[in-house]
């Protein structure tokens, strides 16, 4: 679906239905970020109009869902954009985020680690114990 943008240029929308295929969610989930106020399509009665911006928004809205962000974190990372520094406001606080992010993952590798060595050291001596027993 495209419509004329103000310069005669194409202006790409999309339906929710569009949208929701394009990223493999559900229109529940759409009506969600859109109801936290992440996304705003515009109206025709009841038909939702999503533009590029919100295509966009929704692309990092799942990038951040994906990498475990809460979405409190991905409104901050979306509303920078808009500030006056905007891009490099939004970029400085993006890297904050991962190394926090990142250190948060490789903590839980090393608990994962450390657990998995733990199961695997009490299954041997639960073998060796069964096999005691004869």
């Amino acid at each position: 679906m495209a419509t004329p943008g103000a310069a005669g240029a194409p202006d790409e929308t999309w339906t929710i239905a569009q949208i929701a295929d394009e990223f493999g969610v559900t229109h529940r989930a759409v009506r969600h970020y859109e109801d936290l106020g992440l996304i705003s399509p515009r109206r025709e009665g009841t038909r939702r109009i999503y533009r590029r911006r919100d295509r966009t928004r929704l692309a990092l809205i799942l990038r951040g869902r994906r990498l475990g962000f809460p979405l409190e974190e991905i409104r901050t990372i979306i509303d920078l954009y808009d500030l006056p520094r905007g891009k490099r406001s939004q970029l400085e606080y993006v890297l904050t985020q991962i190394d926090e992010r990142r250190a948060d993952l490789e903590q839980r590798r090393a608990d994962l680690e450390a657990a998995i060595a733990e199961l695997e050291a009490w299954e041997v001596s639960c073998r060796r114990d069964l096999e005691a027993l004869g």
